[in-house]
C-alpha cells in the first residue's frame, strides 16, 4: 500500500510517500510562506517526481495538531479532501507524538513541545520501550513552568524535543537540566515519515468527524466570547 503523509503543524511543511514502511520520497521545507499556497503544489510535484498517480494512493496520514491553527487546518482539510475524493482511509496522528518519534532509538521518556506564546507550550510526554512509543501524559496546553514541574515530579532522564528549543533554553531550570538531554538541531524537526510509522497500528478515522486538535481556542474565538459576555451583561 502506498501512503501519503502530511504535516503542517508548524512553519515547517513536511510530506512523504511510502510503500508499506519503505520511503519512496519526501519533502521538508521551512520558508516564510503560508502553507495554503505551498501544500498542494508540493504534493503534486512530489508525486510527479516518483511517477505515482493519485489513484495509486491507498492511505493518507495527517498530523492533526496541536500547533499552528492555520497550518493544522490547512493540512487536515487537504488530507480529508484527498481521502474523500479518492475514497481511501485517513488516519490522524498527534503532531507532538510525531515529533517525539525522533527519539525512537533511545528507550525512556521523551517530551516534545511547541511554542504556544506567552511562555506557554503545547506539550506531550511519551515513553519509548523497545521501539514502541506510549503516551504518558496527554498532549496539553500549559505553561512552560508547569511542564517543568511535571518533568521534575517524574524524576527520570528525559529527551527534550522542540523546533522552538532555542527560545526556551533560557527558561530551563537547573532541576530540569539535571534530567534533560537536548539533542542536536536536526532531531527537533519532525520527519513526515514518522506519521506513517506511528499510523501502522492505528485504525482509520471517520473522515466526516475528523477535526484538527487545537487544544485551545483561537484568539479570535476568545475575543468573540468575551465580547458576547460583555454584551449579555448590558
Amino acid at each position: 500500500m502506498i501512503t501519503l503523509t502530511i504535516d503542517t503543524s508548524t512553519n515547517i511543511l513536511g510530506i512523504a510517500i511510502l510503500e508499506e514502511s519503505e520511503l519512496i520520497a519526501q519533502k521538508i521545507t521551512r520558508v516564510n510562506q503560508d502553507h495554503s499556497s505551498r501544500l498542494m503544489p508540493a504534493i503534486v510535484e512530489l508525486m510527479k517526481d516518483v511517477k505515482i498517480k493519485p489513484n495509486e494512493l491507498g492511505k493518507i496520514v495527517v498530523a492533526e495538531g496541536p500547533g499552528s491553527y492555520t497550518g493544522i487546518r490547512i493540512g487536515v482539510t487537504v488530507a480529508k479532501s484527498l481521502a474523500w475524493s479518492l475514497n481511501i482511509p485517513i488516519i490522524a496522528v498527534s503532531s507532538l507524538e510525531s515529533l517525539a518519534y525522533q527519539a525512537q532509538l533511545k528507550d525512556g521518556l521523551v517530551c516534545s513541545f511547541f511554542d504556544a506564546r506567552r511562555n506557554n507550550v503545547f506539550a506531550g510526554i511519551y515513553r519509548f520501550n523497545k521501539g514502541v512509543i506510549t503516551s504518558i501524559k496527554p498532549d496539553a496546553n500549559l505553561s512552560f513552568k508547569a511542564l517543568e514541574a511535571e518533568l521534575i515530579s517524574m524524576n527520570e532522564e528525559v529527551v527534550l524535543l522542540s523546533p522552538d528549543i532555542n527560545k526556551f533554553k533560557s527558561l530551563i531550570t537547573d532541576d530540569v537540566k539535571l534530567l534533560a538531554t537536548i539533542p542536536e538541531a536536526t532531531y527537533h524537526i519532525a520527519n513526515p515519515v514518522n506519521l506513517a510509522l506511528i499510523a501502522q497500528d492505528k485504525t482509520a478515522d471517520n473522515i466526516h468527524q475528523l477535526t484538527p486538535e487545537y487544544l485551545r481556542m483561537a484568539e479570535a474565538e476568545v475575543n468573540w466570547l468575551k465580547a458576547k459576555e460583555k454584551g449579555s451583561e448590558k
